[in-house]
């Protein structure tokens, strides 16, 4: 009896029993194999190479479909022995040194299992298969987005009319995989609410290697339609394992992050942070790397006790500097903050982001400081006189700032050791008895002439001195953003601060609230009037609880 013999002969017993473990123990397709495989192989190129139909002829003998299948066995099924030949075929025609034609191989191989899965009465038992091959299809287009001359070999010519309908070998990787999520997704072995059975069992497995997959391609936008069929008719995900709950927050939390939904990706990074187990100190150091992030952006800076855990090691020297340059509304450290550990932020894909959404945290600080030190009336509401902030006074130290960032320096310079402040040398300029307009006469050019600043790291852009119009159109956004509560008079050029009387008088807290509690309101404010559009009539499609994430299924 040949090898190929044989081997269809064990497949078959294993059907039978509907061993799925051994199905996937048996069915491998990578190169680190016994070397039985190589004989298999082998054979398979010697004895049908020459007619195409004697391998298909050969799996119908020895994979025949039972006609009586007593309860509990299994019986091969049409899709299930044309998912056999392909496997044959792989090992007749696979060459692991040329891997544009693996990836071809591999890829039908997977189709063909992922058609044989859906068969409604024995599928179940290739889902460790689906499992297996679906990794080994994942792990072979992660590596091939690191070497652009084999992708232009298998997605051909690109610059053609049709090349924008074209899919990349990532989004055809996954469209395969997320066939197999929606086999699981709608199979009917148990109900949405009740303990996973079947291949509902493996939904979130799928999801998650579809996940992990887009994400290490940087192709995360693919993930919409997932998360929506989930949305729709998924399972809950506390019916699932730990290791997978945790996983798919993980990566759900990650795919809001990454599309600018800070608040939804902070509740799924919360959760996972707290359902993953402290012993695993990797995975709880991962959700962390982008918990910390999501947070600052909402406004909301880490504690010193999550910063002494184990997991946050080294984290504080990146986010702490980071954090006190928000606080102070300092530019020049913020800047010096971003680029101490550029190389680390632009790894992760924080740097830029960090750069352009934090910026308005700061101007919120820096804002409220030059009302501080210029409002003449009272902070505390002893005074009748409504709080406001001139425009012209922000408009001077912005100035100030400018200079700072533009390479000058004071003209009587900190004590050695200390970075430039704005606490007292800019707010001279501001008030200064002799009526300068600006910081001109408070600092010293560099020798070389002003820095030529990048668009991004000036006040406004780049070496464009802050004026009036400029500083207007900053403090509306400010307002706009909630970071600023009140209204500018434009006649007066001032920001008028709204709401002192219910802060008890304290205008500062009136005029600069809490970023986190401001986007938190607007959010809810947002909810509510989603609510009163469907109550009349104007928007049909409800929205969920306060705290839905879409494509995180709760219990019902």
């Amino acid at each position: 009896m040949s090898l190929v013999v044989q081997f269809l002969s064990s497949i078959r017993g294993f059907v039978l029993e509907q061993n799925g473990d051994e199905l996937r123990n048996w069915l491998l397709v990578e190169n680190d194999v016994a070397d039985i495989y190589w004989e298999l192989s082998r054979q398979l190129k010697a004895g049908f190479s020459s007619n195409p139909t004697s391998l298909e002829k050969l799996v119908e003998k020895c994979l025949p479909e039972e006609d009586d299948v007593p309860e509990g066995r299994g019986s091969p099924w049409p899709g299930f022995n044309s998912f056999m030949k392909e496997y044959l075929e792989y090992w007749r025609t696979v060459d692991f040194n040329d891997i544009v034609r693996l990836h071809s191989h591999l890829s039908e191989l997977l189709i063909s299992c992922a058609n044989a899965l859906a068969n409604p009465t024995y599928g179940s038992m290739l889902l460790q298969t689906s499992m297996s091959l679906s990794e080994s299809l994942s792990k072979l287009v992660m590596s091939l987005t690191r070497r652009p001359h084999l992708i232009a070999q298998i997605q051909g010519d690109m610059t053609g009319e049709e090349s924008g309908e074209r899919k990349s070998i990532v989004e055809v990787a996954a469209d395969i995989i997320q066939k197999i999520f929606t086999s699981c997704l709608t199979d009917r072995s148990s109900t949405r609410w009740s303990q996973p059975k079947g291949k509902k069992v493996a939904v979130y497995l799928f999801a998650n290697l579809t996940l992990k997959l887009l994400f290490a391609c940087e192709k995360s936008r693919l993930a919409v339609q997932m998360f929506t069929n989930l949305s729709t008719s998924g399972p809950a995900l506390s019916l699932y394992p730990a290791s997978q709950r945790v996983t798919f927050l993980y990566y759900l939390g990650r795919f809001n992050f990454d599309h600018g939904h800070y608040l939804r990706a902070h509740m799924c990074f919360d959760e996972a942070y707290r359902q993953c187990l402290a012993r695993f100190q990797k995975h709880r150091r991962q959700i962390l790397t982008y918990w910390i992030p999501t947070n600052l952006l909402l406004g909301r800076f880490p504690s010193q006790t999550l910063l002494q855990r184990p997991e946050a090691a080294g984290f504080a020297g990146i986010f702490l500097p980071i954090c006190a340059a928000i606080r102070s509304g300092n530019f020049v450290a913020f800047h010096h903050a971003l680029a101490h550990s550029r190389d680390w932020l632009w790894e992760k894909g924080f740097y830029l982001t960090f750069l352009y959404r934090l910026k308005p945290l700061v101007w919120r600080s820096f804002t409220r400081k030059t009302f501080l030190f210029t409002w003449e009336g009272s902070t505390n509401g002893s005074s009748n006189k409504a709080a406001s902030l001139s425009l012209d006074d922000l408009v001077t130290a912005s100035g100030y700032v400018q200079k700072l960032l533009e390479g000058y320096v004071p003209a009587r310079p900190a004590p050695r050791g200390r970075p430039p402040h704005i606490n007292t040398l800019f707010m001279k300029a501001v008030t200064n008895s002799a009526g300068e307009t600006d910081a001109d006469s408070l600092l010293v050019p560099p020798p070389g002439g002003p820095r030529t600043l990048m668009p991004s790291e000036g006040l406004i852009f780049g070496n464009k001195r802050p004026d009036l119009e400029s500083i207007e159109a900053v403090v509306a956004g400010l307002v706009y953003a909630g970071l600023l509560n009140g209204f500018i008079a434009r006649q007066q050029k001032r920001f008028a601060v709204e709401g002192a009387k219910k802060k008890g008088g304290n205008a500062a807290a009136a005029g600069w609230p809490n970023p986190y509690e401001s986007i938190l309101e607007r959010f809810k404010e947002a909810h509510q009037e989603a609510l009163d559009a469907c109550d009349s009539g104007e928007n049909a499609e409800p929205p969920g609880e306060l705290d839905d994430v879409p494509g995180w299924v709760r219990n019902m």
